[in-house]
């Protein structure tokens, strides 16, 4: 048997992609565009592997995908393909309109078109499951409930209205034509492989380099902190016992404001790799320039993941964020191969010298 996951060599993604092929022996057909957050290097450990294909192609490529889904005849798509990066969808939303929205249709179009010429067992047992985010619900004032799967959507970026539109689209396609879809809704992820524009691997390489820390505002926006490996158990929960058209939330248990996450991060560098000058790494944080409608919280409820598919969480957040402290600091060669000149000139648009 055969499952597709497209963008397979992203943060996410590859690490599900890791996870699956050593738990299970089932092949992936790995399906990215290598954008600026793909990385092959993250896939390096499955080269010559055979229950690994991996093919660069675009999810808005209808005939490349439909081409695929004919050869390899997968019985599951995970799609995880998106441009993810809140900040950059405000600088340059096209991108996020493009891949997010028209290449979501697309891929689902093409899945569409395969799923209805599958023998009436195959198409019972077909799954499609998507991928998406909790910042397609807005924010949450301090005294507010987490996030349920029933919240209104009140998206407030062009990554979470962009976000929120292939959501719709996934549920649609469901509705309108019976495609047993799944759509999973996730906190912010952290731990191995994330690019460093994100706040946890961006301050663990600043800490290091002796730059400075870069804090939002007064660095109290509160997010639900999820560990990725869990999140792919969960995906791979979701995949086995979903119930179809449901939406799972996904979260760690784990609210923490921006502030207190690096503060976190800063006692654990000074533990492992102290500063020569003795100093801790909590004296590079600098606070600089909120970005625009910055969301002040999000959190997840992920009692229905739970009650009904018996999922949480294995790492708290103490024990998720000591193991990524860890990766980034025996991975350095990785962390230096993506940080590339057009790494450092977003650094210099984003956040000023």
């Amino acid at each position: 048997m055969t499952i597709f996951v497209t963008g397979g060599a992203g943060f996410i993604g590859s690490n599900f992609v890791l996870d699956w092929v050593g738990a299970s022996d089932e092949t992936v057909v790995n399906i990215d565009k290598l954008t600026y957050a793909g990385n092959p290097e993250n896939l390096k450990s499955l080269a010559g592997n055979a229950r690994h294909v991996f093919v660069r192609a675009d999810i808005g490529d209808a005939d490349a995908i439909g081409a695929l889904l004919t050869e390899h005849a997968p019985r599951a798509i995970v799609n995880f393909a998106a441009e993810s990066h809140v900040d950059r969808s405000i600088h340059g939303p096209a991108a996020f309109i493009e891949t997010n929205i028209v290449g979501t249709f697309r891929l689902l179009d093409a899945v569409r078109a395969y799923w209805n010429e599958l023998a009436e067992d195959r198409k019972r047992e077909f799954r499609f499951l998507h991928v998406s985010t909790d910042e397609v619900y807005g924010s949450l004032e301090k005294e507010d409930s987490p996030f349920a799967e029933t919240n209104r959507y009140e998206p407030n970026s062009p990554y979470s209205a962009s976000k929120a539109a292939s959501d719709h689209l996934v549920r649609a396609y469901h509705h309108t034509y019976g495609l047993p879809v799944l759509t999973t809704n996730c906190s912010n992820n952290y731990g191995p492989y994330h690019f460093p524009e994100k706040l946890i691997p961006l301050c663990i390489r600043n800490a290091l380099a002796g730059q400075p820390l870069p804090i939002y505002g007064d660095g109290q926006q509160v997010r639900d902190w999820l560990y990725v490996k869990d999140h792919c158990s969960a995906i791979r929960r979701v995949l086995e016992a979903g119930k179809v058209g449901e939406t799972y939330n996904i979260g760690g248990w784990n609210e923490k404001a921006n502030l207190d996450v690096v503060h976190v991060l800063c006692a654990i560098l000074d533990d492992l790799q102290p500063r020569a000058d003795g100093l801790s790494y909590a004296s590079q944080i600098t606070f600089v320039k909120d970005r625009p409608g910055h969301d002040r919280r999000y959190a997840i409820d992920a009692g229905k993941t739970e009650r009904e598919l018996g999922w949480k969480p294995a790492e708290t957040f103490e024990t998720g964020i000591t193991k990524t402290v860890r990766w980034y600091l025996d991975n350095q060669d990785w962390v230096e191969n993506v940080t590339s000149g057009a790494y450092q000139n977003w650094l210099g648009q984003q956040y000023g010298r």
